[in-house]
């Protein structure tokens, strides 16, 4: 059976949710075990316990209360967006779930810590240290500009 993901738009949702959950106990993970795991080389990245304060490449570090509320109001919109935003396709559903879930994921962070914890280290790149949430947002991201690109033709 096929199941028509526009019509039922709560599948979205989930997607959201389980991005979420697995944010949530990557993150629980590493704050838990972050001693035993730091510097812990894998083949493309190492785990690097590190508390951001800011958002993305640490900008904006310490305005948590402003960080916080655009959050929140991100993650209403969205929400909004994916329940009852006409005339969307699925390809747009979808990357609101990812960027949902990403918003989400760090707001919880970052309302209940105080920070967010980035643990993503990537080996072969002087990059800044992310997480799963980060990778959400920039599919969704990505997911979108793939749309515009698309529809451009």
């Amino acid at each position: 059976m096929i199941i028509n993901m526009k019509s039922n738009r709560f599948y979205f949702i989930l997607l959201s949710v389980l991005i979420i959950l697995s944010d949530q106990f990557t993150k629980d993970i590493i704050n838990i075990n972050h001693e035993s795991l730091i510097n812990n080389n894998l083949i493309f990245f190492s785990i690097d316990y590190v508390k951001n304060y800011g958002a993305a490449f640490n900008i904006l570090s310490g305005n948590r209360i402003f960080l916080s509320t655009v959050s929140v109001i991100i993650t209403f919109f969205l929400i909004y967006f994916i329940l009852y935003k006409k005339n969307t396709s699925n390809l747009e559903l979808c990357s609101y779930s990812f960027i949902l879930a990403g918003t989400i994921g760090n707001g919880i962070d970052r309302i209940t810590k105080g920070y967010v914890i980035d643990f993503i280290n990537l080996n072969f790149i002087d990059f800044p240290i992310f997480n799963i949430a980060d990778i959400s947002i920039n599919i969704g991201l990505i997911f979108i500009i793939y749309g515009l690109i698309k529809n451009k033709r």
